[in-house]
């Protein structure tokens, strides 16, 4: 059995521990309201422009853009989002794991892979594997900028259209709650109009979801069925493009793929905050149950050696 001073020492030690985690909980929560502030502001834009786009392509085969357009997959881009810093759970084991699991999908089929690490954790495992990078982007990770990701968005847009890169996926976490971060592998280049869409209502001229399936239901039975509902009517219609579709388009693609980059980001900031307050508030709360039972255990040794000393006076001064 460990001395009192042992023990002692010991629940030192743990109450040391726990004010480290306790204001590192304090610290994640602080920086977790700002990153949730930002990309509760930012998703309900980004949605849209992705659903408008999306709508826009789907609603007339004439609209296929060369961006739009699958091929065959030879060389990838994989942007991968990931924390400068550690003590956040699993947020990092995950996002790594994901990536080379994609990697070697595309590794097994002789496809060239290209990746651009974003934040410090996955860029020393994309240089200790041996993967290609583009770069060195972990300023991002700390402080999420527009700019920079309208630089990376560029540079992929027109090695795609230059067949420099024939598919860019994006590998982050989405930031559901504070309690919630979901790993998410999704298709940045080429736009898959078909991609997030609801198979389900395609029939339903009043839904609000519109893909391929919904613009050739309603050219073909136009003349049979009436619009009952305004909502629809807006979105089933046909677009009125002005000035002209390439100008539209050369708009509207760049946008959009500058604005996924950017959301992923603020998505992967805001999800790394709260996995690093939720482990620091588990932290804390091991670190309670121990002092718990470190408590417990010092007060029984020393209730013990209490025993034992008066044991020694008692049988001292009966043997006298």
């Amino acid at each position: 059995m460990p001395s009192l001073k042992e023990i002692k020492n010991r629940i030192a030690s743990v109450n040391s521990t726990r004010k480290i985690t306790s204001a590192m909980k304090m610290v994640a929560s602080s920086k977790l309201h700002h990153a949730q502030v930002m990309i509760e502001n930012m998703l309900p834009y980004e949605g849209m422009l992705e659903h408008i786009l999306k709508t826009f392509l789907a609603s007339d085969v004439d609209v296929k853009s060369h961006i739009t357009l699958a091929r065959p997959v030879n060389q990838v881009a994989l942007i991968v989002f990931s924390s400068n810093s550690s003590l956040c759970g699993g947020f990092n084991a995950n996002v790594i794991k994901m990536m080379q699991k994609t990697a070697e999908e595309y590794i097994a089929k002789g496809v060239d892979v290209t990746i651009y690490p974003v934040g410090r954790k996955v860029a020393e495992k994309v240089q200790k594997l041996g993967y290609k990078t583009a770069g060195n982007f972990n300023k991002l990770a700390d402080k999420p900028n527009a700019a920079d990701c309208q630089a990376i968005g560029r540079e992929l847009g027109d090695m795609f259209v230059n067949d420099q890169v024939d598919k860019v996926e994006l590998i982050y976490h989405h930031f559901k709650s504070a309690g919630s971060q979901i790993l998410t592998r999704k298709t940045l280049i080429p736009i898959d109009v078909e991609e997030a869409m609801d198979y389900d209502h395609y029939r339903d001229l009043e839904t609000t979801v519109a893909n391929e399936h919904t613009m050739e239901y309603l050219r073909q039975h136009a003349q049979e069925r009436e619009y009952k509902n305004e909502k629809g009517k807006a979105l089933n219609h046909n677009f009125i493009v002005e000035p002209d579709m390439a100008t539209v388009l050369q708009a509207l693609i760049p946008r959009y793929v500058n604005l996924m980059i950017y959301t992923a980001l603020l998505d992967s900031n805001a999800s790394e905050h709260a996995a690093r307050m939720v482990a620091m508030q588990t932290a804390t709360d091991n670190a309670d149950e121990l002092l718990r039972q470190l408590n417990l255990q010092y007060n029984k040794s020393r209730q013990q050696a209490i025993t034992s000393e008066l044991l020694d006076i008692v049988g001292g001064s009966v043997n006298n």
